[in-house]
C-alpha cells in the first residue's frame, strides 16, 4: 500500500477530484492548506508574473500600493500561497494511474507553481467499523 499526497493549486481541486473518481479511487481527503514551493529565480519570469497578477488585481476599490506590496510578497518568497492538499490511500498496482490523473489534472502552461506529488509507504491499515487489516481495510 501506498499513501500519495498531492499539493495542488487551489483552482485545481474540483479538477482534481473528478480526475480521481475517474481513475477508480475509491476514497481521498482534500485539505486546506499554506505553503510555498521553489522561489522563481529568473527575472523575467517574476516581472511577468507580477504584471500578469497586477492586472488581475486592478479594481476602484483596492490601493494600487497594497496590492503591489501583496503581489510582491507572493513572488519573493515572504507570503504563502492558498492551495490544496490530497491524500489518497491506493494498492499499489494503482499508484501510477492515480499518479498519472493527478498530473493530467493539474499540469498548466504556467512552468511553475504546478504542484507536487509525494508517495510514501503505508505499512498497515485497520477499517474501524469492521477490523480488517491491510488492503481489505481500503
Amino acid at each position: 500500500m501506498k499513501e500519495i499526497i498531492a499539493v495542488i493549486r487551489m483552482n485545481k481541486t474540483s479538477a482534481t477530484k473528478k480526475a480521481l473518481v475517474a481513475a477508480g479511487v475509491a476514497g481521498f481527503t482534500a485539505i486546506k492548506v499554506q505553503g510555498r514551493g521553489k522561489l522563481v529565480e529568473s527575472p523575467e519570469a517574476i516581472a511577468g508574473r507580477k504584471a500578469k497578477l497586477m492586472d488581475l488585481a486592478i479594481d476602484d476599490i483596492s490601493e494600487p500600493e497594497e496590492t503591489e506590496k501583496l503581489v510582491t510578497g507572493f513572488l519573493d518568497g515572504s507570503r504563502l500561497f492558498p492551495r490544496r492538499l490530497f491524500k489518497i490511500v491506493a494498492k499499489d498496482d494503482e499508484v501510477s494511474k492515480i499518479v498519472d490523473a493527478l498530473i493530467q489534472a493539474n499540469r498548466t502552461e504556467n512552468r511553475l507553481g504546478d504542484g507536487k506529488i509525494f508517495v510514501l509507504p503505508i505499512y498497515d491499515a485497520v477499517r474501524v467499523r469492521t477490523g480488517e487489516y491491510g488492503e481489505e481495510a481500503l
